[in-house]
């Protein structure tokens, strides 16, 4: 049986880790205390083998991340704000609306708009595709280029190299104390960076099968295939991850080296300290003897 790929997210002053049975958020909150939430996990693909099928599981894998990623940065953003500022349901709830709306306008219906436009001077279904494909990486490097100016996202890139780090430090084998950690990259092959690139680069096949005469049917089958692209590109993170070691396997990691170099900074001590109290959190609930 292949081991866990053990790993997470940065949050508003925390990180969440994921483990095999449980996953787990913790905080820094404003009085320096740091707090830890720990809640069950049973994946779907644990209970219908047909799940873990190539492609499938990719699509189960992104699913579940989206969900969890979203409690997460609830938890976290209740936690960070203090106890003298309630954040409503209604309040987070809209600001994931915003955000999921804004994805949707910058990297799906912007570019699709912008190939449709081109018709008139990029003939076949795979230079437009192509085309396509530049805007939404354009925009999407632009998007973590600008989002980057702002103290608070920096803070959440920190948090970000201190994840990565920390799960470096796991998979080596190393003492999990901040004076280990701290000696890691903070790249990963597996984080979602890498993926979101590959998507980019998968779509610009996957979609290129589709007639694009119509503006309306381009939105659409964006929304039906991405499934599709997504479970396609997760089974190029995880090769590339099997194989890193080799050249081919590095090539294709390389453009997610670059793009994580965008989106994640040199922790500090004290949030290399929140990431390890979040996978020690996760690695007491799956029975692993290295929890320290």
């Amino acid at each position: 049986m292949a081991r866990f790929g053990y790993g997470g997210q940065a949050v508003i002053e925390g990180v969440m880790m994921r483990g095999p049975a449980s996953w787990a958020v913790a905080v820094r909150r404003p009085d320096e205390t740091v707090v830890v939430a720990r809640h069950p996990r049973v994946s779907a693909a644990h209970r219908h083998a047909w799940l873990r099928l190539p492609v499938l599981r990719g699509v189960v894998v992104l699913w579940e991340a989206l969900v969890l990623g979203v409690a997460a940065l609830t938890y976290s953003a209740r936690q960070a704000a203090g106890d003298d500022v309630k954040l409503g349901r209604l309040e987070l709830a809209g600001t994931v609306m915003l955000a999921v709306a804004l994805a949707v306008i910058l990297f799906l219906a912007l570019p699709a708009l912008m190939a449709h436009l081109a018709q008139g001077f990029v003939r076949g279904g795979l230079a437009q595709n192509l085309v396509e494909g530049l805007v939404r990486l354009a925009v999407f490097l632009a998007y973590v280029v600008v989002i980057g100016w702002f103290p608070d996202i920096r803070r959440v890139q920190a948090y970000h190299g201190a994840e990565h780090k920390v799960i470096n430090a796991f998979e080596a084998g190393a003492e999990l104390e901040v004076s280990a950690v701290r000696t890691f990259s903070t790249f990963h092959p597996r984080c979602g960076t890498s993926f979101i690139f590959l998507v980019l680069v998968v779509s610009i096949f996957v979609f290129s099968l589709v007639d694009h005469r119509d503006l309306w049917w381009r939105l659409a089958s964006r929304l039906v295939l991405l499934p599709v692209v997504a479970g396609l590109a997760y089974e190029l993170v995880r090769l590339s991850y099997d194989f890193y070691h080799t050249p081919w396997g590095r090539l294709v990691a390389a453009p997610g080296r670059f793009l994580q170099s965008l989106t994640t900074r040199e922790p500090d001590d004290r949030q290399i300290e929140v990431a390890l109290a979040a996978l020690r959190s996760v690695l007491e609930d799956g029975g692993e003897t290295r929890v320290r």
